[in-house]
């Protein structure tokens, strides 16, 4: 495997400014992760403050009953292990459960969260390992319910599970049929192309999903398949378990709400002020958590001293919302500006892994960090990857491409035209375009003459041009279409680029599923992508295969 560093054109440049000039933004953030003293100064923080956070050794039974039951490796539980003991911190990040683990850049954020905690244990001669949180709580189905694949006949094609209820329940909480499980194996047959493992990773997904009522089970599972022997840790942040430790956090969320709402807008305020957009929602009024509420789950606002839900549905003092936090804790939950606060209070986090999206929103965080008396971790970028099998190599050196003539749909179909161009030997684009001008130029005149004959001639003329240019067009547009048809075999392999590398005019890793690499190239493909060096600054790699 040859890597090749390529930076992309940041979307977010926020992220951008933290990671690499983060003089200028350091104000929103707490620490420069480029700089080990930083790190070394999360540490002390974390030793200082570990009483603020849940008591380890129930944090850590809960974590030792979720993973035995669907991630039960011996390094996995060496991991919970080291964690009970005081000091040992984490690098955690986080995920929607998607279906077959949902795009790639979800099995990059696991690998991310497994390296970045090996290196702070070496370089910090200090403890830390892995913890991969499952934001079982979201309710958003349409963003979880759907993967891509490319099929054995080099078509982009989706997968999606079905949802029998159109409730906006939690995740963790919307159950799947077994028949429903089976679908999604019956697909993957006939899509993914016979190789030599494809029989072993369709058999290991059907026993998985078969011991599977939800989602996030068979999500934990998967994860936890690929990535267990590394001792990443798995936890759901809807487990009613975890839920009942997290109590005294939500009552602190709760009573400190007006303040951790102040903050939120402040920030946002300042981040607008720099010239940054949002990248989360801030209201007024908003006290940025959520309540299920006969099986919705519904965020809250507050108006004149009540919580209550957009449409009223339910409302609650503050007393009252405090009493329902304690008989039912399983209903309550966070949102994205919440979320960060409650992590940070359940885990001993050194650091988490994000991708730019993320560490552009917990920009807004900050100020909330500070009024809840804690400190806002390191902030780890998430290794970034494009990969390119040989077949579509070879297509690129075929064709004189660059990875910046590829990474991008518009670039891509102009190189492709241009090709296309210069197999016109017959310079057809150009005669027709000299044919329409000469043709143009010799009747357009003919036409304003006929005017002194009859007037009516003009706009008859005019008519009759039209029509003759139509059909040149016409012709143009045939005789084109029999260019592109007799080099059929490079407009493939163009489309094969294209596909594989920026399918549906996006990056690779936003779009395609694990299953289609690990049907290609086995198990050992994860090892590959473990044994890559590690980069902190998540910098984007070409990994030619």
């Amino acid at each position: 495997m040859n890597i090749e560093q390529q930076p992309l054109p940041s979307s977010q440049p926020l992220a951008e400014a933290m990671i690499h000039h983060y003089s200028k933004v350091g104000y929103f953030y707490e620490y420069d992760l480029t700089r080990r003293e930083e790190w070394v100064r999360r540490i002390d923080w974390l030793k200082q403050s570990d009483g603020r956070r849940l008591d380890r050794i129930k944090l850590t039974q809960v974590l030792k009953d979720f993973n035995r039951e669907h991630n039960p490796h011996e390094a996995v539980m060496a991991s919970i292990d080291l964690l009970e003991q005081e000091g040992t911190a984490v690098i955690v990040g986080g995920q929607q459960s998607g279906l077959l683990t949902g795009p790639l850049f979800v099995i990059y954020k696991a690998l991310s969260i497994i390296k970045a905690a090996k290196e702070a244990q070496e370089k910090l001669s200090h403890p830390v390992v892995p913890v991969f949180w499952i934001a079982g709580e979201d309710h958003d189905w349409d963003e979880v319910d759907h993967t891509y694949l490319l099929s054995a006949d080099q078509q982009i094609k989706r997968i999606r599970i079905a949802k029998r209820s159109e409730q906006r329940t939690p995740v963790s909480q919307v159950k799947v049929m077994q028949e429903d499980w089976g679908q999604i194996a019956d697909e993957l047959d006939n899509l993914l192309q016979n190789t030599e493992f494809k029989s072993g990773l369709l058999d290991a997904y059907r026993t998985l999903a078969s011991q599977s009522g939800t989602l996030t089970e068979c999500f934990a599972k998967l994860i936890g398949t690929l990535f267990g022997r590394f001792g990443l840790i798995v936890m759901d942040s809807a487990d009613p378990h975890l839920r009942k430790l997290e109590v005294p956090v939500f009552e602190r969320m709760i009573k400190q709400n007006d303040e951790l709402e102040q903050a939120y807008l402040s920030a946002g305020k300042e981040l607008a002020a720099g010239g940054f957009s949002l990248q989360a929602d801030v209201h007024e009024g908003g006290a940025n958590l959520f309540y299920v509420h006969e099986g919705e789950r519904k965020l809250l606002f507050k108006q004149k001293g009540v919580f209550t839900d957009r449409k009223g549905t339910c409302s609650f003092s503050a007393d009252e919302l405090l009493a329902e936090l304690h008989a039912h804790p399983e209903r309550f939950s966070n949102n994205v500006l919440t979320r960060p606060l409650m992590q940070d209070s359940v885990l001993p986090v050194l650091g988490t892994v994000l991708g730019a999206g993320e560490i552009a929103y917990w920009a807004l965080t900050g100020k909330a960090f500070q009024a809840f008396g804690i400190q806002m971790p390191v902030l780890v970028p998430r290794e970034s990857f494009t990969m390119i099998d040989g077949a579509v190599q070879r297509n690129m050196e075929k064709y004189g491409l660059e990875w910046n003539d590829v990474n991008n749909k518009d670039s891509l179909s102009d190189k492709r035209e241009a090709w296309l161009k210069e197999q016109d030997h017959l310079h057809l684009e150009e005669r027709f375009a000299e044919i329409k001008s000469s043709f143009e130029a010799m009747y357009n005149p003919l036409i304003e003459q006929l005017g002194t004959v009859q007037a009516g001639l003009i706009k008859l003329g005019g008519a009759n041009r039209d029509k003759i240019i139509e059909q040149i067009e016409y012709l143009r547009n045939k005789s084109m279409d029999a260019l592109a048809k007799s080099n059929d075999s490079g407009v493939r392999h163009f489309e094969r680029i294209e596909q594989s590398v920026i399918p549906m005019g996006r990056l690779q890793e936003r779009t395609y599923n694990a299953f289609y690499y690990l049907n290609r190239y086995g198990w050992s493909w994860i090892d590959e992508l473990a044994g890559i060096p590690y980069d902190v600054t998540g910098t984007h790699r070409i990994l030619y295969l």
